[in-house]
């Protein structure tokens, strides 16, 4: 038995494939089209970074690039997990989408959270982390993710068969697929905490990386939690369960690439500023020296020195020398009897006879 093709479809074509090319139901070209330019962004902002790399001068900002690019990555794989949401829900859609939707989010916000224990001690003065330790950060809390997605997708299919995904009712479905995504949530929340941490440091020139990080965080909150309500409000028909979670995906998407990824980009190759980290020899500078109140070395004191300079005026003290300071000698008064000094005659030429004139 033939079916008919949707308007805009080709003929003979899968009806699971109908809403990537059904002009009756624009929502599922929209979104298409927005997933796949999200998708290019991400490879585009990839391959920027890597030409980057030996243009970044600031060696803390240079050791987040490997942990940037692995955000890219989930950013990438988020885009990617839109068209199995467009594609009409079967036994390997259903794996795929309980499977791989947490573990890309985990990807995101895992690297956003290594970014943000990074920044925190950035802002207090503190060295930052190496580039290995901050990406093992966001790959070892990205893992946990994995493990119990592959827990539960293991136990569902050995409970039953792969196509249970697709058999299940739509709320029971709807109730597994949340509660699967309960440490995303948590790495969310944690993320937003510490994201907060950075605005109380003293060196400002790190809180703006710190705001990229909360206005993402809390922005993408926002979006989990219209999604979440609407896809466990028992009013909605679950006919649109699939729109709105590829509508979150491609919301999501974006948000982290116009809030996180561009403002990044954008202070990636700005000069190093002296006025972000401490400086280096504040503790080799000399301190203020204490006044010594000791008995053995009063010569040493400033209190003598004063008592000296108000009680001798003469006295030049040197603060480094013996107790035998230098003064200056006033020459002695003579106090001699003085002796009695003939004096000259004024008749010695005078011989008593006038002269001729």
């Amino acid at each position: 038995m033939t079916t008919t093709a949707a308007p805009g479809c080709r003929q003979g074509l899968d009806p699971r494939y109908h809403r990537l090319c059904d002009t009756a139901e624009p929502w599922g070209i929209i979104l298409e089209a927005l997933a796949a330019a999200g998708a290019v962004a991400s490879v585009v902002f990839m391959l920027a970074l890597l030409a980057f790399i030996c243009r970044v001068q600031d060696s803390s900002r240079r050791k987040m690039l490997p942990t940037q690019f692995f955000f890219l990555l989930g950013v990438l794989g988020v885009f990617g997990m839109t068209f199995a949401f467009l594609i009409r829900l079967d036994g390997k859609m259903g794996l795929t989408r309980f499977l791989l939707f947490g573990v890309f989010f985990s990807i995101c916000f895992s690297c956003l959270l290594a970014h943000a224990v990074n920044l925190t001690k950035l802002v207090h003065g503190g060295k930052p982390l190496s580039c290995l330790v901050t990406l093992g950060l966001a790959v070892g809390f990205s893992l946990v993710q994995d493990v119990i997605a592959v827990e539960y997708v293991i136990l569902t299919m050995n409970r039953t068969d792969v196509n249970v995904f697709s058999e299940l009712s739509a709320p029971r479905r709807n109730e597994d697929f949340v509660m699967l995504l309960i440490y995303v949530l948590f790495l969310m929340a944690l993320t937003f905490l510490m994201s907060s941490f950075t605005f109380c440091g003293s060196f400002t020139g790190w809180k703006r990386h710190g705001a990229h990080i909360f206005f993402t965080t809390l922005l993408s909150a926002a979006i989990w939690v219209t999604w979440i309500t609407l896809l466990l409000l028992p009013a909605f028909h679950h006919q649109w369960d699939d729109t709105i979670l590829s509508s979150a995906l491609v919301a999501n998407g974006w948000v982290f690439l116009w809030i996180y990824v561009i403002p990044e980009f954008q202070l990636l190759t700005k000069q190093q500023n002296p006025m972000d980290y401490p400086v280096e020899d504040a503790l080799c500078k000399p301190q203020l020296m204490k006044k010594s109140y000791g008995v053995e070395n009063r010569a040493y004191s400033q209190e003598d020195i004063t008592e000296g300079h108000q009680e001798m005026e003469d006295t030049l003290y040197a603060p480094y020398s013996t107790h035998f300071q230098l003064q200056n000698r006033v020459p002695q008064k003579d106090f001699s009897i003085p002796r009695a000094q003939a004096r000259t005659s004024p008749y010695n030429n005078y011989e008593g006879r006038k002269e001729d004139s």
